[in-house]
């Protein structure tokens, strides 16, 4: 029997408030996914400023961008 199989399988002397514990990690999951949108929803909102703010920049990652994907072999 592998380490995954016995770690899978439920105890027979499980409590019966078990139940609140994964609803209550699925509530911390939940929030964790929520804080990491509003993350990246204000890091693109961030990188928008500053090519705004940096044209030239903006257009020389641009470039560079363009070159990798043109030279990137599959």
């Amino acid at each position: 029997m592998s380490d995954r199989d016995f770690h899978d399988a439920p105890s027979s002397g499980e409590e019966p408030g078990a139940g609140r514990a994964s609803k209550r990690s699925a509530e911390l999951e939940a929030e964790r996914r929520r804080r990491r949108a509003q993350f990246l929803r204000d890091l693109a909102e961030a990188r928008e400023l500053r090519d705004r703010v940096q044209p030239r920049r903006a257009k020389t990652a641009r470039l560079r961008h363009a070159m990798r994907m043109r030279t990137f072999r599959w």
